[in-house]
């Protein structure tokens, strides 16, 4: 008999525990965490740190986000079975990946054409086939996709735009990281309660900026 443990690296064997250490307590997350094969979505030379709790970079100048900061983000945004999500930058597409465990449907916007196709790839391999990637403009989203549950925001945002709120149901969550574009930034909750957006902010975190418009190249 083939001894698989030996070809799974340590990271990835003390992954979940790293998570729950940190605080992660969501059993649904774990799992979903668990079951994301974050290997896929990194870049090949990365694979073999891949689990390791730090963010690493991909195409397009843009990264893809510790495990830890991917846990928490979606831990806090609380998501449910009959949630359909926004998300704002696929990036790589590892938190849509993790996402679409947790919820009914996830639309998940990207101005880079190269990013988004990746992702796409990746997204179909995995089956998650509850996930749209547009190709897009996340400062202006198209009035055709609705409005949402849940909204996550995997790029910094100097501030959240009303556009963007108004796409949050009632009692609905809303995740960014808020701040400047260089340096540090807030991760912020927001609770839509009728027309009032109640703000809870959570933890100093770095992102790569959110930019407006579709990229011209890449």
């Amino acid at each position: 008999m083939v001894n698989s443990s030996a070809q799974v690296p340590p990271e990835k064997m003390s992954f979940q525990l790293g998570l729950r250490r940190r605080g992660i307590s969501d059993q649904a997350v774990l799992r979903a965490m668990e079951e994301v094969p974050r290997e896929l979505f990194v870049d090949v030379g990365d694979r073999d740190v891949a689990y390791r709790d730090t963010a690493l970079g991909i195409s397009c100048g843009q990264t893809i986000s510790q495990p830890f900061v991917v846990a928490y983000m979606t831990e806090q945004l609380r998501v449910l079975p009959r949630h359909r999500v926004l998300e704002i930058g696929t990036g790589s597409g590892y938190q849509a990946a993790v996402l679409s465990r947790l919820a009914r449907d996830v639309v998940s916007i990207e101005r880079f054409r190269t990013l988004a196709d990746s992702a796409r790839r990746r997204l179909e391999k995995i089956g998650a086939s509850n996930v749209e990637v547009v190709l897009g403009d996340g400062f202006d989203i198209p009035q055709t996709l609705g409005t949402f549950d849940r909204i996550i925001v995997t790029a910094a945002m100097e501030t959240i735009p009303d556009q963007l709120k108004e796409r949050l149901e009632p009692d609905g969550i809303l995740i960014a990281p808020v701040g400047p574009h260089e340096g540090t930034q807030t991760l912020v909750r927001l609770r839509r309660v009728g027309d009032v957006f109640e703000r809870d902010d959570l933890l100093a975190v770095r992102f790569v900026p959110a930019l407006p418009g579709v990229a011209r190249e890449l």
